[in-house]
């Protein structure tokens, strides 16, 4: 598997933090190249050309319409939306096996 880029977005940025931590400590643990940074939605114009996977928090349904429009921009960008399950306990092993099984690796 090539190198992911991945960007992780919520409303302010501070839960989504510790879960790019939580997903780098697992990709780390299992050999992957994951590069993970967390910002604001409002940010993400600054990273969609530098970026494989663009994951969402749950909490972000009501703007996916919006979201999903920059994959239609971005041939090649994978937009996933995180579930709540793994979301609400910063479970980064969960939210990489998600982004894999969606990206068609697992």
């Amino acid at each position: 598997m090539k190198k992911l880029n991945v960007l992780l977005v919520c409303g302010s940025g501070a839960s989504s933090g510790f879960m790019a931590a939580n997903i780098r400590k697992a990709a780390s643990a299992r050999g992957l190249d994951v590069s993970v940074v967390a910002r604001s939605e409002s940010e993400i114009e600054s990273y969609i050309d530098d970026i494989d996977v663009l994951m969402a928090g749950p909490h972000l349904a009501y703007i996916m319409d919006e979201i999903d429009e920059y994959a239609e921009e971005n041939p090649g960008l994978k937009v996933i939306l995180m579930r709540g399950d793994y979301y609400s306990k910063l479970d980064g092993e969960a939210a990489l096996d998600h982004m894999l099984e969606e990206l068609g690796e697992k």
